[in-house]
């Protein structure tokens, strides 16, 4: 795959310092990730390049999430490629929590803390480091939604209970969907039954 990552994060990103890469795979479907966590003075960037099947055809997905430093969403970037056809998306958040694609507000989404981009386990961190849980505990929250393959918004009201100091269930619509995710001690995914497991990575 030749990467849009340049593409993707010009112009939106500080000089930042590499915390970890990693390799997913997806267990359920085929599809694998590079991945890297970034710190700069101003926040966090996670940057990925993914690689999927859906429906029997092939998707590669290049994005960056820029956080600040208590790890609340200020911007998505993502380009989705199939084949000739190419897909971007960039959502930017203000200081009043108000979510913009372009120039237009989307309202629906005043107020949302996180973006869940469907495609990858990176986001899940998101949540996860800004609660900052104690075992035990358990907090609500709505993210804003990206879905395949067509990049469209969703609300998802989620809701995160902290078991263990690195597993969390995670559960969403309702309970309608549950799953238990192992974390390292950055946050990061090490297992997302039935998605997602780390394979490789580097340490600190």
């Amino acid at each position: 795959m030749t990467s849009q990552r340049t593409e993707v994060t010009s112009g939106t990103a500080p000089t930042s310092r590499c915390l970890r890469a990693l390799v997913w795979n997806r267990r359920d479907s085929p599809g694998s990730e590079y991945f890297e966590l970034r710190e700069s003075t101003d926040g966090w960037m996670l940057a990925g390049s993914v690689v999927l099947a859906e429906g029997g055809l092939p998707y590669a997905v290049d994005y960056t999430v820029l956080c600040d430093r208590q790890w609340l969403t200020h911007e998505a970037r993502i380009l989705l490629k199939r084949g000739d056809v190419e897909q971007s998306l960039t959502l930017r958040v203000d200081a009043q929590r108000r979510w913009w694609r372009g120039g237009d507000e989307l309202p629906q989404f005043r107020g949302c803390s996180d973006v869940d981009l469907s495609f990858t386990p990176s986001t899940n961190t998101l949540p996860i480091r800004r609660l900052s849980l104690e075992v035990g505990q358990g907090s609500d929250v709505t993210a804003v939604w990206v879905r395949m393959p067509d990049l469209s918004l969703e609300p998802l009201p989620q809701r995160y209970t902290r078991l263990t100091s690195t597993r969390y269930r995670y559960e969403s619509r309702g309970g309608s969907f549950v799953a238990e995710v192992e974390t390292d001690e950055l946050g990061l995914v090490l297992n997302y039954p039935p998605g997602w497991e780390r394979v490789a990575f580097t340490k600190r």
